[in-house]
């Protein structure tokens, strides 16, 4: 790929550059998150594992929504989707075996969330639909959890809404299909309408998650 495939595939998948065939500070940064979020070397060169990773998530994002269904949907009556943050660092990738490992350790059964978008906007099943979660004490019955990897700045502690581009697509996409596949659903909400809790790091009502119903 030369400059400017890349700047258009990172505009695809969300990243905001100019398409002008220089690679500048945007463009490399850009580059850089889009490989953190890939679990690559974050070293903005555009090498073999980079060209394949861009390559791979274009598919992904191609792809018509009703992919990520592939699993069972549940029976058990669905009225809203809670959204949050893995409250780890800007930048840091997280798995979903990660995260299951960190709800296990705790004595949970299997991770908390229904639903995880990973950095590069990656859509990843967690707990299953049809089991209820455990993501919002006494708010786990009747919803589903979506988790995006990040909320927290860079230097560990403050709260911060750290989605990338591709995230954001990620999510508003990810839960528009939610809704039409759950007609049930009448709000989507954040954790922290639930808790005294800074997640998922933006207000979710003041946000175009908001107002999807």
């Amino acid at each position: 790929m030369d400059t400017t495939a890349i700047q258009r595939a990172l505009v695809a998948l969300g990243y905001s550059l100019a398409v002008d065939d220089v690679m500048g500070p945007k463009t490399r940064a850009a580059l850089q998150t889009f490989q953190r979020g890939s679990g690559l070397a974050a070293d903005g060169v555009v090498g073999p594992l980079t060209i394949s990773a861009l390559d791979a998530a274009l598919a992904r994002k191609s792809a018509p929504a009703s992919a990520i269904f592939t699993l069972p949907r549940t029976k058990r009556r669905i009225d809203e989707i809670i959204i949050h943050c893995t409250a780890t660092p800007e930048g840091r990738g997280v798995s979903v075996e990660t995260i299951r490992g960190w709800h296990k350790a705790q004595g949970w059964k299997d991770i908390g969330y229904h639903w995880v978008v990973l950095l590069d906007g990656t859509v990843k099943p967690g707990r299953p639909e049809a089991e209820i979660g455990s993501h919002v004490a006494g708010h786990n019955t009747g919803t589903l959890g979506v988790v995006y990897v990040g909320g927290v700045a860079a230097d560990g502690k403050t709260a911060k809404d750290t989605r990338t581009p591709a995230q954001r697509a990620a999510l508003l996409s990810h839960v528009k299909a939610l809704i039409a596949r759950y007609p049930t659903i009448k709000r989507v909400t954040g954790h922290n309408q639930y808790a005294n809790k800074a997640c998922p790091s933006f207000d979710v009502r003041k946000d175009e998650l908001g107002h999807l119903i």
